[in-house]
């Protein structure tokens, strides 16, 4: 097979078993003949040896033949086989491995998943130094990743960013006005499906007389005999639906949360102070949905919660994931998009000093950005915030500031707000950063929403059409002319963070992609038993929505 640079070594090393070196790789590529170069620089290693090491190499070429095909030419010239796609991980210091985690609800369709291992050298960071030790912004790496940079070929597009359009004062209008938009653009997405009343019509119809209705969830409660009593509110006023227990929509139930849109059909009692349920009606993507995809091969990485400044961010990790993006293997990576809490913060929980390396927000978010010059600059990044970024808690989060803006100026990342829309040559992605997630965990029965499987939460996000339903708990919310957290239009890729978990799978068509994190074990998540996923990047075909998961921890 033609080798398509130093990446097709990388990944014969992987499945031996091997890591190597960036020095090592170039080496080898470099020579007449790279297979026979690879094959005798593997018999000469030490039993040992886990990583293959630029001397490691110059003791094969030192006495070499030049027959043996050790000779130095143009590494574009050389051929390697690449054997089977089944890799092995190495188990060493600076290894990295295939992992990849899959959605399998029982509507939800499965992503294609190719096991794939990255590794760019051991665990000292290759990343390009300056004259004062800080990584230079770089400009992309067309020759060693063939990435197209042709800007007629890309398209990205924003929607729904908030940034500069908030108008929230606090005042009880503000709330008013925030739901009623939900009832109404939600409502509008259900009034097809029921004979809808207002509810003081409902109120004044004869007992017996079926009815209809789209409301807010006021209140679920369950009575002394097992049935669940709901309570639906809309413009008009409020009215109770019972859920006999026995019927077989009563563990939907289970899934309700306070303040989501709901329709409701069924039979009201004789004295029609309460109405029997007989079906039950969320927002929902509808079964049809269709994704579009991109015209061309081009990939997106989808990552978060990097969290620069905590004595557990994951550099050499993240070296990796740099380095990785200027290789052949990466060429087609042409966007990055990252959900939010770019940095550790400050103050965001009790005593978070104690496990900070840098103390200073601006000092974070600076060395942030010299992380983000790691990457090609021919990839185009946007980035959303968080809840650990410097910008409100409540939700819709406005786009950092504009000093702060300015702080994060490598390769003119686009920076909005959470949760906004990014539409890549067609391929629409719900970019949010996630702390609802926690709610809907905590709410849900396990089997219908949990840490292990964040992509299950989100499933529950796109059946109800709204990032953050519940007010009052978890989530802050910030009051707002209308609700910037609706998904009015149904996203061909969901894209969450903040939970630290890695999960990914489909729900009627669409992509749910919960990435990860870049930051090891907290004290906190030990307390609480999180194990972390960290140091994954979930990349997404574009042309078919499949997903690859590269590991650089």
């Amino acid at each position: 097979m033609p080798l398509e640079g130093p990446a097709r070594i990388v990944s014969e090393l992987t499945s031996r078993g091997y890591n190597a070196e960036r020095e090592a790789v170039t080496r080898i590529a470099a020579t007449e003949n790279p297979a026979t170069t690879l094959e005798a620089v593997l018999e000469d290693l030490p039993d040992d040896a886990l990583v293959v090491r630029s001397e490691h190499v110059d003791s094969f070429l030192e006495r070499a033949p030049v027959s043996d095909g050790a000779r130095t030419t143009d590494p574009s010239e050389s051929s390697i086989d690449d054997g089977s796609d089944s890799r092995k991980s190495p188990t060493g210091d600076g290894s990295s491995s295939s992992e990849s985690s899959t959605g399998d609800g029982p509507d939800s369709g499965e992503p294609s998943i190719r096991n794939t291992s990255a590794s760019t050298g051991d665990e000292q960071s290759t990343s390009r130094p300056t004259a004062t030790g800080g990584p230079v912004e770089t400009k992309g790496d067309l020759e060693g990743s063939g990435r197209s940079a042709d800007p007629l070929e890309r398209s990205l597009e924003i929607a729904g960013d908030m940034t500069g359009e908030s108008t929230g004062t606090g005042e009880y209008g503000d709330f008013v006005s925030v739901f009623r938009d939900r009832l109404e653009r939600l409502g509008s997405k259900l009034r097809g499906r029921v004979n809808h009343r207002p509810a003081t019509a409902i109120q004044s119809m004869p007992g017996g007389s079926e009815a209809g209705m789209v409301g807010l969830v006021n209140d679920v409660r369950s009575t002394a005999s097992g049935h669940w009593l709901i309570e639906l509110e809309d413009a008009t006023g409020t009215f109770p639906w019972l859920v006999m227990k026995d019927r077989e929509y009563a563990d939907l139930v289970d899934e309700l949360l306070y303040d989501e849109v709901l329709a409701m059909e069924g039979t009201l009692a004789d004295d029609s102070g309460i109405a029997f349920v007989d079906s039950m009606y969320f927002p929902d993507v509808p079964r049809t949905h269709e994704p579009t995809t991109a015209d061309r091969h081009v990939q997106a990485a989808l990552i978060s919660d990097v969290h620069v400044g905590s004595q557990e961010f994951m550099s050499e990790a993240w070296n990796r994931f740099a380095d990785w993006l200027h290789t052949s293997e990466a060429q087609h990576v042409e966007y990055l998009l990252i959900a939010g809490d770019m940095v550790e913060g400050v103050g965001v929980y009790p005593n978070q000093d104690e496990e900070l390396d840098v103390v200073d927000i601006y000092e974070q978010y600076e060395a942030f950005n010299e992380r983000l010059k790691q990457v090609p600059g021919d990839i185009e990044i946007v980035m959303i915030p968080g809840n650990h970024d410097a910008v409100r808690l409540a939700e819709p989060q406005p786009g950092f500031d504009e000093e702060l803006r300015g702080i994060m100026s490598a390769h003119d990342a686009r920076i909005v707000s959470n949760p906004s829309t990014v539409t890549l040559e067609g391929v629409s992605v719900l970019m949010y950063h996630g702390v609802s997630l926690d709610e809907v965990i905590a709410e849900l029965p396990e089997e219908k929403a949990s840490y292990d499987d964040p992509h299950r939460a989100m499933y529950q996000l796109l059946k109800k059409r709204h990032v953050a339903p519940q007010f009052g708990g978890h989530t802050r919310l910030a009051p707002e002319e209308k609700d910037y957290l609706i998904m009015e239009e149904v996203p061909d890729i969901f894209h969450t963070g903040h939970v630290h978990k890695l999960g990914f799978g489909k729900y009627h068509n669409v992509l749910a992609i919960n990435s990860g994190c870049w930051q090891s074990q907290t004290d906190f998540q030990k307390s609480v038993n999180i194990q972390p996923d960290a140091g994954f990047a979930p990349i997404v075909d574009l042309d078919t929505l499949n997903v690859t998961v590269q590991k650089f921890s």
